[in-house]
């Protein structure tokens, strides 16, 4: 059983999506919230699998709550997937830095949530290529920066943190390779484990703030 917090400063959209979550089978909605600081208490009390989350939401914002609840290590075994109205916007990217391990249109076809939250209930990322390109474009002109373990990766490890930053799945970067998918799951796995990435989303994050081009 996934076990699925909702935070929404929209009561119909709370509303929405408990529905959808206590109709598939596999999954409960253990609670809702209706701003940032109700979330983290939410998080502390009923320790969901997974949260969707509002970013913009009055008083605590969703941003703040991201930040509390991935920085507690009591509460980060919490994945959390954002919830917004737009496929990008300024937070996106500080979303990512704060903990988000995916992001999912409000407006998205409700197979589409439902897989979102199995992906990252299973321990896996939800980053589009259409969500990382533009994540790429926005922030990753700012300039590369240190990053703590870059060093240490081989060339092919690099590049394949790159082909990650694109947002393909591990199969379609083994495609474009014309390599196995074993091969690329086994330096990606490395590449993570030299950067103590906590997922693939940290690792997008990583490669845009080293300046790793990918290839798009």
């Amino acid at each position: 059983m996934i076990r699925v917090a909702v935070a929404d400063d929209q009561a119909v959209v709370r509303m929405g999506l408990r529905a959808l979550l206590e109709r598939e089978p596999g999954m409960e909605c253990v609670g809702e919230a209706g701003d940032g600081g109700a979330a983290v208490a939410l998080i502390r009390r009923t320790r969901p699998d997974v949260l969707l989350l509002d970013i913009r939401m009055p008083g605590m914002d969703g941003l703040a709550a991201l930040r509390a609840i991935a920085g507690d290590p009591e509460l980060r075994a919490t994945r959390i997937v954002v919830v917004t109205t737009f496929a990008v916007d300024e937070y996106v990217f500080a979303a990512l830095q704060a903990g988000a391990s995916g992001f999912v249109l409000k407006d998205s076809a409700p197979d589409e949530l439902l897989n979102a939250v199995r992906v990252v209930a299973a321990g896996e990322a939800l980053l589009s290529p259409a969500i990382t390109r533009k994540v790429v474009g926005l922030f990753g002109r700012h300039g590369a920066e240190p990053v703590e373990g870059m060093e240490t990766l081989t060339p092919r490890e690099r590049e394949l943190v790159a082909w990650v930053a694109t947002g393909r799945s591990n199969d379609e970067i083994a495609k474009e390779l014309v390599i196995s998918p074993d091969t690329v799951r086994t330096h990606v796995s490395r590449a993570m484990v030299k950067l103590r990435a906590r997922d693939r989303a940290q690792l997008v994050v990583f490669a845009i703030r080293a300046g790793l081009a990918p290839p798009i």
